[in-house]
């Protein structure tokens, strides 16, 4: 095969896992799909008939249809190249993104630190359309979430590094940073979620995720209640739904890189089970972490947060990553 080849396949390959599998189409459509099944099973906890699972899918539908109304006084290319700064990290994110038994994802070389980096996109892309908006809403929106993004963070580094070491020990070699490789370990040595020495970081994970995705408690930067949704208040239409499709991919990245780290155990049956099989643990994930937690809990101070992922995910996460530099 000659280079030119070789090089119109890789990118065919890579478009096509940019834009339809196992990021682009599939992971808009499970996103959103998770984040319809979180409202129901939320409404279900409290007694409540809840939307339709469709209903986000409706959601976005009718924010096309919508004109984008701007503030007068806001700076408007921030304002509008907001919402896509964070779709395009998380689409990104989502190609790299492993589905056990079905596909490695985009190879990409230490992909779990790109995807590392990526990550706080649609963190930063909702402080630069907050300031950028001119509300003081969403200036207030802009402070909370910086702080959070700070605090959450680390646990996150640690928890990456923890199942780096472990598997990079484990095969005789440094820190592995390879999504695939670190799969492709477990489906061989067994799920790291049953691993004593991980099973911290498993719980680290857990508590990270409510923060990331802006859940309750952790909901501090877009309270509806005190600050009016903040850094998204002044959005509508088409740069709405660029905000909310990234937030629908950020779910499957966020679930599914859990399961590459912890849970990437495969069925019988190929892609047709294991597909399903993705899903479902993702759906599990969500509800433990996400919909349980912001069904039971109230809003934290944001120094409440902050002080939390000092003292929780931090330590749990810290503890099985020396546990793994030690071999054990």
């Amino acid at each position: 095969m000659s280079y030119a080849t070789e090089l119109f396949t890789q990118t065919g390959l890579g478009l096509l896992g940019l834009l339809v599998f196992p990021g682009g189409l599939f992971a808009l459509m499970v996103g959103l799909f998770l984040k319809g099944l979180d409202r129901r099973i939320e409404a279900r906890l409290q007694r409540r008939v809840g939307p339709p699972l469709i209903q986000p899918y409706l959601d976005i539908a009718k924010l096309f249809t919508k004109e984008t109304v701007m503030p007068a006084s806001a700076n408007r290319a921030a304002f509008l190249l907001a919402p896509l700064l964070g779709l395009t990290g998380m689409a990104v994110c989502a190609a790299l993104l492993p589905v056990p038994g079905v596909s490695g994802g985009l190879p990409a070389m230490g992909d779990l630190l790109v995807i590392f980096y990526l990550l706080p996109l649609p963190a930063i892309a909702l402080m630069v359309g907050g300031s950028a908006s001119s509300s003081p809403f969403g200036a207030m929106g802009f402070s909370r979430e910086m702080t959070l993004m700070f605090a959450y963070e680390m646990p996150l580094l640690a928890v990456m590094l923890a199942v780096a070491m472990k598997v990079g020990m484990a095969t005789g070699g440094g820190a592995e940073f390879s999504l695939a490789n670190i799969v492709d370990y477990q489906l061989a040595n067994g799920q790291l979620a049953f691993d004593p020495v991980m099973i911290p970081a498993l719980l680290a994970y857990l508590l990270f995720l409510p923060g990331t995705m802006g859940t309750v408690p952790f909901d501090v930067p877009e309270a509806e209640t005190e600050i009016i949704e903040g850094p998204l208040l002044e959005y509508s239409g088409p740069a709405l739904a660029f905000f909310h499709i990234a937030s629908a991919l950020k779910t499957v990245v966020v679930l599914g890189l859990g399961v590459a780290l912890f849970l990437p155990g495969t069925v019988p049956g190929g892609i047709v089970a294991n597909i399903p099989w993705f899903v479902l643990k993702c759906a599990a994930l969500m509800a433990v972490s996400l919909t349980l937690v912001k069904s039971a809990t109230g809003r934290f101070r944001v120094d409440q947060a902050f002080t939390f992922y000092l003292k929780y995910p931090s330590v749990l996460a810290l503890a099985s990553l020396v546990l793994a530099w030690r071999g054990m």
